[in-house]
């Protein structure tokens, strides 16, 4: 009979195949996937998403457009529906859409009712006018209602809905939590105060659907003022005891306590970060004047380098660790400077060409697709090939 084998001894420092390679010098390899999920990749970091849909937001303002408005809209929700997490969180974006709608139809009714201090020859429709005093000159209640008035009302409401619904796309991005460690130690108090008002509208979401969701299952109405009215109830309690065990939490986490800095360590602090926004104030002022575009960039520069150091120092009384922090890698710089470009153009497009991203209502003109501005909308769209699916 023929005996098996035996592999040959290992030299000193080998390893078998398969096996695991030690760590050296006590570094650590570059993550590449989860640590809690080792088959789904890196998350991308939450404030690029801020990034992202602050530069979306910041677009829209630069144009009343509805064309170029609607194509931000669509990028945005496109990008929502292809790179969102499952938690309760992500569900809040239909909710911004439809505040935003609505903030659109106020817009529309308030022209209608209160009138728009734009001339118009087209009449829709004649309402009865009231009268009012001489002190309420310039408001009227009622009277022509045109159709250049209703168009200025939908342009102006539209670019506030899609503000809106950018801002939703980052909610329904980013986690708050994992945004709060990211933050810089001086600012931890502030943020936990931010992330807390954050997150009110996703819980107050997840409440009202999950018990509708048990009303219905008991077969009560859960629509309408009677379904409206017994549902609030529940939610405010739950909201109230969320937020003593919100309280309770913080306090046992040691949140409010501070370390001992020495008194010069925090007299430099202070100079710093003062010093620093009121660089970044006359920095922004010299930048938007014409007599103050020699010094302005250079005194913003050194505000924000001033500001910076102040947050650094500030840190040290920051009594806490980062467990598993998130790392800005290549896909959150791509993330936040594909917003950042598409603020960018449109900034420029408005400026060389107003009358494409701007366009009037007196004469009544339909609007026009400006090709490379909305091409550079269309950069919005990168996260969706960057940012890591979620697994079906």
């Amino acid at each position: 009979m023929r005996s098996r084998a035996t592999p040959p001894p290992q030299p000193a420092g080998s390893r078998a195949a398969g096996a695991p390679a030690p760590r050296r010098g006590g570094t650590r390899p570059a993550p590449v996937s989860d640590p809690t999920h080792p088959h789904r990749p890196a998350q991308l970091h939450p404030g690029a998403w801020w990034l992202w849909s602050l530069g979306l937001g910041t677009a829209a303002t630069r144009t009343t457009n509805p064309l170029l408005l609607s194509l931000l809209i669509a990028a945005s929700a496109y990008v929502v529906a292809t790179c969102r997490s499952r938690t309760p969180g992500s569900h809040s974006y239909s909710a911004f859409l439809k505040l935003a709608l609505a903030v659109l139809l106020i817009r529309l009714v308030f022209a209608v009712a209160l009138g728009s201090p734009v001339p118009g020859t087209h009449v829709l429709v004649t309402l009865p006018e009231l009268p009012l005093p001489h002190w309420a000159q310039g408001i009227r209640l009622g009277g022509r209602v045109t159709a250049e008035s209703l168009l200025f009302a939908f342009y102006d409401g539209l670019k506030l809905a899609a503000l809106l619904v950018c801002v939703g796309a980052a909610n329904a991005l980013a986690n708050p939590s994992r945004l709060l460690k990211s933050l810089p130690g001086a600012l931890y108090e502030t943020g936990v105060a931010v992330v807390v008002a954050l997150t009110f509208a996703p819980n107050l979401i997840a409440d009202v659907q999950r018990l509708r969701a048990a009303r219905r299952l008991r077969g009560r109405p859960d629509s309408g003022i009677r379904g409206l009215l017994q549902v609030g109830l529940p939610v405010l309690e739950g909201a109230l005891e969320r937020s003593v065990a919100l309280a309770a939490a913080m306090d046992a986490r040691g949140y409010g306590r501070t370390a001992e800095v020495p008194p010069a360590v925090r007299r430099t602090t202070a100079a710093l970060t003062l010093g620093g926004l009121l660089g970044v104030c006359a920095g922004t002022y010299g930048l938007l004047t014409a007599e103050g575009g020699t010094y302005g960039l250079p005194l913003l520069l050194a505000g924000v380098a001033a500001a910076l150091a102040g947050l650094r120092l500030g840190g040290r009384r920051s009594l806490r660790t980062r467990y598993r922090p998130d790392r800005w890698d290549a896909r959150a710089w791509l993330v936040a400077g594909s917003g950042a470009a598409v603020a960018a153009l449109l900034t420029v497009a408005a400026d060389a060409d107003p009358a494409a991203l701007l366009p009037g209502v007196v004469p009544l003109v339909a609007p026009t697709l400006p090709l490379w501005p909305a091409a550079a909308v269309l950069l919005a769209l990168l996260p969706a090939l960057l940012a890591p699916k979620e697994p079906s």
